[in-house]
């Protein structure tokens, strides 16, 4: 058979294509080099250059930190009675995003435990202040039952569990609740505060912050310190093991000055009435009683207030929300008189001897200015002008001081300025100047200062309007002999473990350098009103001598041709009552200013109040019962009844159920 020879066409044809086919397997070799190369340079850059970040988020995925938050730490009187406490409890939680249809698991929830209207509209709120990833409660305080009933049919229920906290709870609720506080929520005005301050990585997990009084000034110390847990998880992030731990460390403790007994004996001789008395110790200027009348109940707001407890309080004529001791201003009367006296001998204005007539009203600029209803008292020296309030004495006196220089004498007394207490929320109020009434006033006409507006600043009338702390506070002046001290609530703080107590450091006093002789001439004054003036009858068959001032404040300007008559005027234009005092007169342990508003007369009402207070620190006595319901309606002058040791007046707790 004969072989047949290719042709050279053939020949290069067939070269041709194993040419191509070396030329792919060369394209090839060089696609799998370059992903050779770019597997190996990715696996560097994982391995080598992203080690440790890669490392870090492997282990992030295989652990957790759980922040622990750490209890927060009590609020005691200074007797050691618990007035701010925790206690534990399970809540029914729900987290929206988990849930797909957040109302009907609601209702079948409602089936299990009892979930009112109020309970719908508080998590409601919640919702609308908070992420949907929250874990937000729909019940709180649940019982056994309750607790055994839901975990039977949890598996129903997915993004619903019960957890157990700690809650905040006051004891005696109302009592005390200006000074106390109370808690709330975390809030995006909160949290804003908390990231400013670089606390945010102590406040992971925590909800609940200091709102109002001590709670919201001491904080820092009640909140402790954020505890962490590492914790190994499963892929579904179940917590297999504990890593590590850091245990959180409780908030501390805080001692107040305030005696919680006295302060519930003040709250009840004021009964349906308002007011405000601050009972300060004049050798440190801790705070013995601290009240603002009505008050209002503080575990309302702790797991989130209603719409009707919030209506009702906001909205009410009484103001309870009001912080009357700090934050209420008044005219102080005849109270501001022996400032006034003493104003007089430190500036050299007038002398303790100079006598002046009056004849029942002083005129000035074609006003006249009345006193004590247009009967005179004749002729009085200083002594006597304030023992027996003379009006046109101190008319006269403001008239020779003039505004500015009686401005200059008030404000180191702490008149109309910030006293620093350490309560958040303190007013200035006003004390009066013709700087003041420049920056004060937009209209040129109004701007200018009259010689006749200054007249009435000498009763304690006109543009005055001071706190009852700062009357207190300067009442704690007379009574130590010039010296002013910063006052203050908060005694100590106290570790949570060992219960060791550290004092809370306190600015020194400062000494205003007033004469003794001045301040013993005002004295003489102050103790002729509690022996022969205007609250003599009040101090009657006393154990200790007082010294002390009352005072009737006008709540409303009445007309020059004009007399006072309350029962023309609606309860809320009526004259308040008012009083500062300091007893032992010789040895002075307790100073104090009280107001009842729109009660009429300073001896009536205000004075009886300040009895009963000395008697309880300087006697250990505690009113009758018939006594404290007659103080309540004024009907009292000097204690009724048979006192009682305050050691056998019980203070009880308010029995507390659901809200």
């Amino acid at each position: 058979m004969a072989l047949s020879i290719p042709s050279l066409a053939e020949l290069r044809d067939s070269q041709a294509e194993i040419q191509r086919f070396h030329n792919r397997v060369l394209a090839i070799q060089l696609v799998v080099l370059v992903c050779f190369v770019l597997l190996l340079s990715r696996l560097f850059y994982l391995q080598v250059v992203r080690h440790d970040d890669l490392l870090e988020q492997a282990e992030d995925n295989r652990t957790a930190i759980l922040p622990t938050v750490p209890p927060r730490g009590t609020i005691m009187d200074r007797n050691g009675v618990v007035l701010a406490s925790n206690y534990s409890a399970y809540t029914l939680e729900i987290t929206p995003a988990k849930v797909p249809d957040l109302e009907a698991t609601i209702d079948e929830l409602a089936t299990l435990v009892d979930i009112q209207p109020k309970d719908r509209k508080r998590f409601k709120r919640l919702r609308e202040e908070s992420k949907s990833f929250d874990s937000l409660p729909i019940r709180t305080r649940l019982s056994d039952e309750e607790v055994a009933r839901f975990s039977a049919q949890r598996y129903r229920f997915p993004g619903v569990d019960i957890k157990a906290r700690l809650f905040r709870q006051y004891p005696y609720g109302e009592l005390a609740s200006h000074v106390i506080g109370y808690i709330g929520r975390i809030n995006a005005k909160d949290k804003e505060r908390i990231e400013d301050d670089d606390e945010d990585g102590n406040y992971r997990g925590t909800e609940y912050i200091g709102k109002l009084g001590v709670e919201q000034k001491y904080e820092r110390e009640l909140h402790g310190i954020t505890g962490v847990q590492e914790v190994e998880t499963s892929a579904g992030g179940r917590a297999i093991r504990r890593l590590s731990s850091r245990p959180a460390i409780p908030g501390q403790n805080i001692v107040l000055s305030i005696d919680i007994q006295l302060q519930k004996l003040v709250e009840d001789l004021y009964g349906p009435r308002r007011g405000a008395l601050v009972a300060m110790d004049p050798k440190t200027g801790e705070v013995l009683a601290f009240v603002s009348k009505p008050t209002f109940d503080p575990n309302l707001f702790v797991e989130g207030i209603d719409v009707e407890n919030w209506q009702a309080l906001s909205e009410s004529i009484e103001k309870p929300l009001l912080n009357r001791a700090l934050r209420g201003t008044y005219p102080p009367g005849s109270t501001y008189k022996p400032f006034m006296a003493l104003g007089a001998l430190t500036t050299g204005k007038r002398s303790a001897s100079t006598i002046v007539n009056d004849s029942g009203s002083w005129t000035f600029g074609g006003h006249t200015f009345r006193s004590h209803g247009d009967h005179g008292l004749g002729p009085v020296d200083m002594v006597r002008s304030i023992v027996l309030s003379s009006n046109v004495y101190y008319y006269s006196l403001a008239n020779e001081l003039g505004v500015d220089a009686i401005h200059d004498f008030m404000k180191p007394l702490g008149f109309g300025q910030i006293t620093g207490i350490d309560l958040p929320g303190e007013v200035r109020g006003v004390l009066p100047s013709t700087e003041w009434k420049r920056n004060t006033y937009k209209r040129p006409e109004q701007k200018k200062w009259f010689a006749g507006e200054t007249i009435s600043l000498g009763i304690g009338q006109g543009y005055n309007a001071f706190t009852m702390l700062q009357l207190a506070t300067a009442t704690t002046i007379l009574a130590n002999g010039g010296h002013k001290f910063t006052p203050r609530v908060v005694q100590a703080t106290q570790d949570a473990l060992t219960h060791q107590q550290q004092p809370v450091a306190s600015a020194p006093f400062t000494s205003l350098g007033y004469k003794p002789e001045h301040l013993e001439v005002v004295r003489n004054g102050l103790i002729g009103v509690a022996t022969s003036g205007t609250s003599a009858q009040v101090f009657a068959g006393a154990a200790y001598q007082s010294a002390g001032k009352t005072g009737t404040a006008q709540a409303v300007t009445i007309g020059q041709k004009d007399k006072y008559n309350a029962a023309k005027l609606s309860e809320h234009q009526r004259d308040h009552a008012l009083y500062m005092a300091f007893a032992p007169a010789n040895d002075p342990q307790i100073a104090l200013a009280v107001i009842v508003e729109n009660a009429g007369f300073g001896a009536a009402h205000a004075a009886p109040i300040a009895r009963r207070v000395f008697d309880y620190w300087l006697l250990g006595q505690y009113p009758s019962e018939e006594d404290i319901a007659a103080t309540q309606l004024g009907q009292t002058s000097r204690p009724i009844g048979l006192p009682r040791a305050r050691k056998d007046v019980p203070l009880a707790a308010v029995s507390r159920t659901r809200n």
